[in-house]
């Protein structure tokens, strides 16, 4: 972070209540952040908090990660305007498999405080849920927007999703938060971890909210519509994704998701849009990879891409199964089948150079291109 003004503004949207905090930032705080495993990659979108998260252990302030294995099943509806399905609990397990990993690409997990919640909030009985549920009323929760919306068009909205509040506010009870962090769109959540910390005699918990970022395809990233760019992508599909993004969002990424000082980004900025956004993709890719790989990644870009040609060297794959959509999921080059058929029923997918319009049967030596940059050879 270039100064510690910065702290309190880059990638930030919000800060309740930001004279408390700026006055307790001279003693060292606890800074809380949960995930819910809702899916296994974890996305530059995320990337936004974390590198807040980082930022303040920069400073020597303690970091507490909670993976929300308990509050993964239950959902959290703060972001759709649809009921969240419950997921069950091997399917929270898989899907957090390597958080401890991905996460550890942004802030270093050996100074960092790691929680699953299900440690404490399996253990509450029905009358502990009741007296905190007795803290909010009906009409706080049917106030949040998006709940708003679904009740005035009569569509469902189930009593879980009530409970989510409190569980996400329980946890900051828990680990003793003195700041949560979270998108604009937790921002009911984390009010409710300030109010659940006065119930249990806690001094409440400062906020900050950070923007919510739009993915390849102009709309909010998100895992269920595959519009992400992952931490765990490869270098080359991670800099094809940020070539393919809108001009008018590459200083947006800058200032969120990478922490190039602003005076380079201005300077950057004076480039061509092309140019501009290579810049991007490269400290990106350089960030979750290393500077060799985005070199790397840069040529293979300018070969496939802006050459068209068809790559030397392509990323091979041993599938557990030869059906096409299998595949594109298996190599990542696809985030779920729905994803895969769509792509593959907009034509966007090559079998050794020849466009296929359905699923099929792939033999070992074929070549599968996705779109104009993305190869993968099957053996």
């Amino acid at each position: 972070m270039e100064n510690h003004h910065e702290l309190l503004t880059r990638g930030i949207d919000e800060i309740i209540d930001k004279k408390n905090l700026e006055k307790k930032l001279k003693k060292k705080l606890r800074i809380k952040l949960g995930v819910d495993p809702t899916s296994p990659n974890l996305h530059l979108g995320r990337s936004i908090p974390l590198l807040k998260l980082s930022d303040f252990q920069a400073l020597g302030h303690k970091i507490v990660f909670i993976v929300g294995d308990f509050t993964g099943v239950i959902g959290d509806t703060s972001d759709k305007e649809a009921e969240r399905p419950m997921l069950t609990e091997k399917e929270v397990k898989k899907n957090m498999s390597t958080y401890s990993e991905q996460v550890g690409k942004i802030i270093d997990m050996k100074k960092c405080e790691f929680h699953y919640n299900s440690k404490w909030l399996k253990k509450l009985s029905y009358k502990d849920i009741a007296q905190q549920a007795n803290i909010f009323s009906l009409n706080e929760f049917i106030a949040r927007e998006n709940i708003k919306k679904r009740v005035e068009k009569g569509k469902r909205v189930s009593l879980r999703e009530l409970l989510y509040p409190l569980m996400q506010g329980y946890d900051s009870v828990e680990v003793k938060a003195d700041v949560e962090v979270g998108g604009t769109d937790q921002r009911f959540n984390l009010l409710a971890g300030r109010t659940m910390q006065r119930y249990y005699n806690q001094e409440p918990q400062d906020i900050i909210t950070n923007p919510l970022i739009e993915g390849i395809d102009g709309r909010k990233m998100s895992s269920s519509w595959g519009n992400t760019i992952n931490l765990l992508d490869s270098p080359n599909e991670m800099y094809g994704k940020i070539m393919s993004l809108k001009d008018e969002l590459i200083t947006k990424y800058f200032e969120l998701m990478t922490r190039v000082d602003l005076k380079t980004i201005a300077e950057y900025k004076k480039l061509g849009p092309r140019d501009y956004k290579a810049k991007l993709a490269f400290e990106i890719v350089k960030m979750y990879h290393s500077t060799l790989e985005a070199i790397n990644a840069e040529k293979y870009f300018t070969k496939t891409f802006t050459k068209k040609e068809t790559p030397e060297e392509i990323k091979t794959i041993k599938p557990s199964s030869y059906q096409l959509i299998d595949i594109l999921i298996e190599s990542r080059l696809c985030s779920s089948k729905g994803e895969a058929r769509r792509v593959i029923e907009q034509r966007g997918i090559k079998i050794n150079k020849e466009i296929i319009n359905r699923d099929k049967e792939i033999k070992k030596g074929d070549i599968v291109q996705k779109g104009k940059r993305y190869f993968i050879k099957v053996i």
